[in-house]
């Protein structure tokens, strides 16, 4: 029986814009204790990306296609199919995010036809780590936020994009070759390096810790993670960078402890990846999280 005394997940909806086949919305969550609650999308395409650092524990599995043990890792971008219930099981705290919602036809139509969910594509989708479906997110958040004229026109035009971007990525995934990636414990090898050490390794040094060639490594990363290695690092670093904003760090100290060469060398791949300067960053998710929360009744 759950406990009655146990405090529950709330959320409130700062901004919301919606046009033909999208709707998007900029949510925040407060989570006094570690959740775990399931999500389904009945009714189209459920694309969520974490406008705040996700908490490290984020974990996310499909019960009924798996069964209740199997969980992996939730990324900062993850898609929910139609039809499909996924359980996600993450840590306390505030955090935004962007919520999309996508009529299946816009995605079908990439394709040419529906999107048959086995659990290598399943898999590929807890965290997305396309630089085109990121940008696509980053400039939608964006529109939200402060929508300019013609906004739900834009807006259309660009889940339309989203949508294509969407498809082709879920296609590649299924043309990948079943075989060929990298083992779980070298995939948790070059987590674990990451995590420990914000410096970015070198693909030697990466190859050399999976006892693998340059080469190997390449090639079966991408065909584990449906992104280059190269990416990947660079996503992984940011949402490190987050972190450490949110927590207080000036630039100056996570530039250096990220091995860049200056603040402004940090300040300009920060911005490239997540679409505002570190600044900017802090003071906008510093401002939504300390807001009051008012649940909403959805």
């Amino acid at each position: 029986m759950p406990d009655s005394g146990a405090l529950k997940p709330t959320m409130t909806v700062d901004a919301e814009l919606s046009a033909p086949g999208i709707s998007a919305r900029i949510v925040r969550f407060d989570m006094p204790e570690p959740t775990a609650t399931q999500h389904s999308a009945a009714d189209g395409y459920h694309v969520n990306m974490c406008l705040t650092p996700r908490p490290l524990q984020s974990r996310a599995g499909y019960r009924k296609r798996w069964g209740p043990h199997r969980f992996e890792r939730l990324g900062d971008i993850f898609l929910l199919p139609p039809g499909e219930e996924l359980y996600i099981k993450g840590g306390s705290g505030r955090q935004a995010s962007l919520i999309c919602n996508i009529a299946p036809a816009l995605v079908h139509e990439g394709i040419g036809h529906a999107l048959d969910w086995d659990d290598q594509r399943l898999a590929a989708t807890l965290d997305i780590g396309s630089a085109h479906v990121r940008a696509l997110l980053f400039r939608i958040t964006a529109e939200v936020r402060h929508p300019g004229l013609a906004a739900r026109r834009m807006m259309e035009l660009l889940g339309g994009e989203l949508a294509i971007e969407l498809a082709r990525y879920c296609h590649e995934v299924a043309e990948r070759p079943v075989t060929g990636g990298l083992a779980g414990w070298r995939l948790r090898l070059i987590d674990e390096r990451l995590a420990d050490d914000l410096a970015a390794p070198s693909l030697k040094e990466l190859s050399q810790l999976c006892s693998l060639s340059v080469r190997q490594l390449t090639r079966g990363f991408r065909v584990s993670r449906a992104c280059s290695i190269g990416d990947y690092i660079e996503q992984r670093r940011m949402e490190a960078a987050k972190r450490l904003l949110m927590e207080g760090e000036s630039v100056k100290t996570i530039s250096f402890r990220m091995g860049f060469a200056s603040p402004s060398s940090f300040t300009f791949a920060f911005r490239r990846a997540v679409g505002a300067s570190p600044s900017t960053f802090r003071q906008r998710q510093g401002r939504a999280l300390n807001a009051p929360f008012h649940p909403s009744k959805n």
